[in-house]
């Protein structure tokens, strides 16, 4: 497996993109309801977006949680709905296992909302290595494994907007629901 690809090739690769549902959840019944659904669920894929700061020394609390199964993708907002106890107890619940990559700013992120002790989360980072791979960012690892690209477009957008833009919801869904496949592809991997 080739364990480095640069920011050229990725350019020259095909998009990928996510084909599922997605959900946006903006009140607390809908959080409910989603935090029922995903509660079922052995894994799931995980990731956060953050309004951007342009501005040294202001930072934003984190408005977005995406958690996302193999055919759907809930969107948290939580610049609107807050950080309710459901979904605390779900990201809390060992176990449901969360797929993530670089999830030590994502928990920081997520603590100064709320404090709380993350439970049964799997980082990407520590152990795609095993594997032969190198690179540490999703778009990286993605390409490696499923020759295509993630578009980081609308990483930079304002995530608080008060509705979020169709690129947006694909771009956020996308993520999370990519640090899902990239588990089942490595897992799949270490069976054979």
């Amino acid at each position: 497996m080739e364990s480095s690809i640069t920011k050229e090739t990725i350019l020259t690769l095909e998009p990928e993109t996510f084909t599922g549902r997605i959900i946006v959840v903006q009140s607390l019944a809908e959080a409910e309801k989603a935090v029922d659904y995903l509660s079922c669920c052995s894994m799931i894929g995980f990731d956060t977006e953050t309004r951007p700061s342009y501005k040294k020394g202001v930072f934003y609390l984190i408005s977005l949680i995406q958690l996302s199964t193999e055919d759907t993708c809930f969107l948290f907002r939580l610049n609107i709905i807050g950080f309710p106890q459901c979904l605390i107890d779900l990201l809390s619940n060992p176990n449901v296992k969360k797929i993530g990559l670089s999830l030590k700013d994502d928990f920081a992120s997520m603590n100064r909302r709320q404090a709380f002790t993350p439970e049964g989360f799997v980082d990407l980072q520590k152990i795609v290595q095993e594997y032969g791979i190198t690179v540490i960012s999703l778009q990286k690892v993605y390409a490696t494994l499923f020759n295509k690209k993630i578009s980081k477009n609308q990483r930079l957008t304002n995530w608080e907007a008060d509705v979020l833009t169709e690129s947006q919801k694909r771009y956020a869904a996308l993520d999370a629901w990519a640090c899902l496949k990239i588990y089942n592809k490595l897992k799949t991997k270490s069976e054979k």
